[in-house]
């Protein structure tokens, strides 16, 4: 299971869409830093709970420009359970740093399947992020990337995530494999409890990192049993369909 263990509190290719206060992160406090520099993978960044990160999450392009994509794990215990509460994200978190501040999460969404059976196929999740005093939305600072469906088994992509207890992401290029019908699998060293969430990009920006998402750590055996394999539901129809639930919201 990839999702760090927290205490909970209250607990054809388809291509859909088209400087914040740096805050160093202190054992469970957050308190002001020096600025930092943008780092170039600012649409990925660490979710927080409890004063501690746990997932991982990145914006996903929308016209509110507010999205974020993870695992679905990672905001809901799935089979009956509640949305996780208290969720914060900080985009581009970086040694100890997160340069545009903490964002709130809300508005979580998974799909039906996963809520009520935990799905393994189901396991991505939307959610919406929003910062009191941000002169614009979250995609206006970060970038973000394109959600792609229905493409093909074996691609090249770029993994990141963040294990639990590094302030630094793992990040692996490498290249996606059919796991099962609904499944990817990516071997990638380095990538622990705390990773799930993170995206698989392909075709990215060689400068900005930004492109096409296809998948999240997450789905079989809740992202991998262990550091060296991981996988992610496959992004097919079901996936595009809560995509555009997620964003259509008012």
């Amino acid at each position: 299971m990839r999702r760090a263990r927290v205490v909970l509190t209250l607990g054809a290719v388809v291509l859909l869409g088209a400087t914040g206060t740096v805050v160093a992160v202190t054992g469970h406090r957050a308190s002001p830093a020096q600025t930092a520099a943008r780092p170039a993978n600012a649409a990925v960044g660490a979710l927080f709970l409890d004063g501690s990160h746990y997932c991982t999450a990145s914006v996903v392009h929308s016209d509110r420009g507010d999205e974020l994509l993870t695992a679905a794990h990672c905001l809901h215990d799935g089979a009956g359970g509640t949305y996780f509460t208290g969720i914060t994200f900080a985009p581009g978190f970086h040694d100890g740093v997160a340069p545009f501040g903490f964002w709130d999460v809300g508005d979580e969404l998974v799909a039906r399947g996963w809520a009520d059976d935990s799905d393994p196929d189901l396991d991505v999740g939307f959610a919406t992020a929003h910062q009191a005093g941000a002169s614009g939305p979250l995609e206006a600072v970060t970038g973000a990337n394109r959600l792609g469906a229905d493409g093909p088994f074996a691609r090249s992509v770029t993994v990141t995530g963040y294990p639990d207890g590094s302030d630094v992401p793992a990040v692996c290029s490498t290249t996606t494999s059919k796991q099962d019908t609904f499944q990817l699998r990516v071997d990638c060293a380095g990538f622990a409890t705390g990773t799930s969430g993170g995206p698989f990009v392909a075709e990215a920006d060689p400068h900005t990192l930004l492109g096409i998402v296809v998948g999240v750590v997450g789905g079989f055996e809740t992202g991998g049993d262990t550091d060296d394999v991981s996988y992610s539901s496959y992004f097919d129809d079901d996936i595009t369909a809560l995509y555009r639930q997620a964003t259509s919201r008012p």
